[in-house]
């Protein structure tokens, strides 16, 4: 078991996630189906929302009650979570910028804009997990256990694990192939990447989930799970080659829903744990006296070995091809590879 899923709130939870699920494909299909739909979610809203950010820290360098007790500026106020809102959203446009064929999208040296994006996005991530897992070690010195509580009040729980997630998302930037591979599909409503077939997928979702399973653990059933599913569902079942799209669709609408409404997954119903917390509670003012981080090194080595599978892969593929796997495409003889071209365009 990785969550604590039990006792009078276990049909809350279940049902927040499918609420979250459902809904991440739902907004997912109305934001990549029509060019209205993406200015609205991509451009427009973040837009408002950036105005709305920018208010509540004035007020509270004002000494707002308002903005002080705000949940935005409460719960949400690391720059992680900035940082992450505004990446995955610049992803959003670049990447209608590439279906829609919008200025610069229309040229060959714009096409590596993808892979780029999803690197700064990952390396985020793997500053974050470095980060914990020196906090860790600080408080380790200083107090004798791993907890150490983040801008956030969060109870973070930093080891060997954030080091080894960390270097598997370092790996997952090299397992991204076919750089300039990057394709508009026939109806103009995805942008393609189809040599990030399924082996990058799982390696990128075992990698993601860890990291949110360390950093983010009070939010990690819904950005850990829920979040991630909803792109890798599509991607299978509708959309091959658009995982990459749908993913950060999915990233950027989750991260203003978050941003706006924490409480959601910090303080309500709905609100899942993981059994890092082996007192059974996330409490700000109470430091945790007990710890279970099995799962976090069971998941975090599971990140490390598949990324270090799928790097071998491409490599030996790279090999036998004889292609460099960032400048040419070398999974072409796959069937995701060929389900993916038969919707580009002009193929």
């Amino acid at each position: 078991m990785l969550f604590q899923i039990y006792g009078e709130n276990a049909g809350f939870q279940l049902l927040g996630w499918a609420l979250v699920f459902v809904g991440l494909i739902a907004a997912n299909e109305l934001a990549r189906r029509s060019k209205k739909g993406g200015i609205f979610f991509f451009l427009a809203l973040p837009a408002a929302l950036t105005v709305y950010f920018i208010a509540i820290y004035a007020g509270a360098a004002m000494s707002a009650e308002w903005a002080l007790n705000n949940p935005t500026y409460t719960h949400m106020n690391s720059w992680f979570h900035y940082a992450k809102l505004y990446a995955a959203t610049a992803g959003c446009i670049g990447f209608m910028m590439l279906k829609y064929k919008w200025s610069i999208g229309k040229t060959q040296w714009f096409k590596v804009f993808p892979f780029v994006i999803v690197a700064i996005n990952i390396l985020i991530a793997v500053g974050s997990d470095f980060e914990s897992g020196i906090r860790g070690a600080m408080a380790l010195a200083e107090t004798g256990d791993r907890w150490w509580l983040s801008s956030e009040n969060v109870w973070l729980y930093g080891g060997w694990w954030n080091w080894v997630n960390g270097i598997a998302g370092i790996l997952n930037i090299l397992c991204m192939t076919g750089w300039w591979g990057i394709y508009s599909s026939k109806k103009h409503d995805d942008m393609l990447w189809p040599d990030m077939t399924w082996l990058f997928i799982i390696a990128y979702d075992l990698w993601n989930f860890e990291y949110t399973y360390n950093n983010l653990p009070t939010h990690a059933w819904y950005c850990g799970l829920a979040l991630l599913l909803a792109p890798t569902f599509a991607n299978a079942l509708w959309n091959k080659g658009g995982w990459i799209q749908n993913r950060a669709n999915t990233l950027a609408l989750w991260c203003m829903f978050a941003q706006v409404f924490p409480l959601f997954q910090d303080a309500s119903v709905f609100t899942t744990i993981p059994v890092l917390y082996a007192d059974g509670f996330m409490d700000a003012a109470v430091r945790p006296s007990a710890a279970d981080p099995t799962m976090q090194g069971v998941v975090a080595i599971l990140a490390l070995a598949a990324n270090v599978i799928v790097l071998a892969v491409i490599i030996k593929r790279s090999l036998a091809q004889k292609k460099n796997p960032y400048t040419g495409e070398i999974f072409t003889d796959t069937r995701d590879f060929q389900l993916a071209m038969a919707r580009a365009e002009g193929k």
